[in-house]
C-alpha cells in the first residue's frame, strides 16, 4: 500500500509496533526493510522523515488484521 503525507511519525510507528506480523518498507530500489525493527525505524527512516512528513512510501503488511490497522490509521489519522 502507498503511504502518503504522514505528519505524526510517532503514531505511525505505534501502529506498526502493534502489528502482529511482518511490516516492511519497500525502498525505491526494491529493498524491503523490517519496520518493526527499532534500528530500521531510526536509521532507514532518518532521511525520509528529515522534513517531518513522509512524502510517499510503499508499506507491505502480510496479516489481514495488520493491514486493517494500517488502513484505519491512514484513513483516520489514528489507531
Amino acid at each position: 500500500m502507498k503511504v502518503e503525507h504522514i505528519t505524526d511519525i510517532d503514531a505511525f510507528f505505534k501502529v506498526v509496533d502493534s502489528c502482529e506480523g511482518k511490516v516492511e518498507l519497500v525502498t525505491g530500489e526494491g529493498d524491503r526493510l523490517n519496520l518493526k525493527s527499532k534500528l530500521s525505524q531510526y536509521v532507514s527512516m532518518a532521511n525520509i522523515f528529515s522534513n517531518g512528513t513522509i512524502p510517499e512510501l510503499e508499506v507491505v503488511a502480510y496479516e489481514k488484521d495488520d493491514i486493517d490497522k494500517l488502513v484505519a490509521f491512514l484513513m483516520n489519522g489514528k489507531e
